[in-house]
């Protein structure tokens, strides 16, 4: 894949995880990150997006490597940032947790899950798993599952007490199954501004995450950018914090 110039033909890499990727009943992509890359990568004049379902923790060897070209955002780390070139960040999110309807262990932050020893779900690479090691989560209380389908049916099935994500991608996730078994809480945020997410790319895909980075500067946290994030569930509080102050 040359990495050199910008294609006319982009992949996008993207994982199942409402409400900003998920693969639909016509097996189509939607979601706000696949609206958002649509939206940049057509402005650049790309005329052909190619949605690409994967997992995980495929995601950032799979563009390192040049099987796609971008990137579906996640949250950016020093670690990650060594594997691959983020873009500008598009959003910034607190974690929560997935529970058993009426929270009968009173999870409400990782520290809590530590203290009453509850088994926690995360999806496997996810930074979930570093927040709840670094809250003294004991690893032989934490199960890492490919998919966010896959925790959640683990809930349902009492193999785990919590499943940990996005606040935001919880709630409307669990809003989405219409099950009264279970229910998403927001988790204690710990002090300090939200972890921010960014589109992802080959390091050697300077042309193209320039080029991408110029285009969403421009249209990230206008009033088109805005209103199309609404209709995903992002508001403000998710949009505002990763917005560059004007010169």
């Amino acid at each position: 894949m040359n990495k050199t110039f910008l294609p006319e033909r982009i992949v996008f890499a993207y994982i199942e995880e409402p409400p900003f990727a998920w693969t639909t009943s016509e097996g189509d992509a939607e979601g706000c990150d696949v609206d958002l890359a649509r939206t940049v990568l057509h402005t650049l004049g790309a005329r052909e997006v190619v949605l690409q379902p994967t997992t995980f923790e495929q995601l950032l060897p799979g563009v390192a490597a040049g099987r796609w070209h971008v990137n579906t955002p996640l949250f950016v780390t020093p670690q990650r940032g060594q594997q691959v070139a983020f873009s500008q960040p598009v959003w910034a999110l607190h974690d929560g947790f997935i529970v058993r309807a009426g929270n009968p262990l009173c999870l409400d932050s990782y520290r809590t899950i530590a203290r009453v020893g509850a088994r926690l779900g995360v999806v496997t690479g996810q930074v979930q798993h570093d927040a709840a090691r670094l809250a003294q989560v004991s690893a032989q209380r934490i199960q890492c599952f490919a998919t966010q389908a896959e925790a959640v049916q683990a809930l349902r099935n009492d193999r785990i007490d919590a499943y940990a994500s996005t606040a935001v991608g919880n709630r409307i996730f669990v809003a989405g199954l219409g099950d009264a078994t279970i229910e998403a809480i927001e988790a204690h945020a710990p002090a300090g501004p939200p972890p921010v997410g960014a589109f992802s790319f080959a390091l050697e895909a300077a042309t193209l995450r320039q080029r991408f980075d110029a285009a969403l500067s421009v249209y990230l946290g206008s009033a088109a950018h805005r209103a199309r994030m609404a209709h995903y569930g992002l508001s403000a509080s998710e949009i505002d914090p990763v917005l560059r102050p004007q010169a």
